[in-house]
């Protein structure tokens, strides 16, 4: 029974492993697009602080110029809400990994330990064997 026991432990801690690994992957993925978020609005803060002053050119041009900027700012605004709900995100997926990862070492602790009671088990009925041969030994060398 302990060696079914056993081995239904080393299957719930492999499971736990592998759910673990996805969500680690899960997370890296994340990870990536945070990044890409990051350098996008890096690009469009210098977009629109380099376009330049507006003031100085024709009127229609100013305009322009002026809608341009607002309208990559906007852009930036809605960019910088999308990484904060994508951060938001991954503060929840870091929250699953880490409960996953503590499951799993929970998991790891308790095949750990039923491997060690069984080895003790094994040890004892072992000792056991060896004690009664020795016995019957010297009872015959007794006789």
């Amino acid at each position: 029974m302990s060696q079914q026991k056993i081995r239904n432990l080393t299957t719930l801690v492999a499971l736990r492993h592998t759910e673990v690994e996805r969500l680690q992957t899960e997370m890296a993925e994340k990870t990536s697009v945070r990044e890409r978020y990051q350098k996008n609005l890096d690009r469009l803060t210098t977009l629109y602080t380099n376009s330049g002053a507006s003031g100085n050119l024709h009127p229609a041009l100013a305009g322009n110029c002026g809608d341009y900027k607002q309208a990559v700012m906007a852009m930036a605004d809605s960019h910088r809400l999308d990484l904060h709900m994508h951060e938001a995100d991954m503060a929840v997926s870091q929250q699953a990994l880490n409960a996953a990862w503590a499951k799993r070492e929970v998991m790891g602790k308790v095949l750990s330990k039923e491997q060690k009671i069984v080895s003790q088990e094994k040890n004892a009925k072992e000792r056991k064997q060896h004690d009664d041969l020795a016995t019957q030994l010297w009872l015959r060398g007794q006789k």
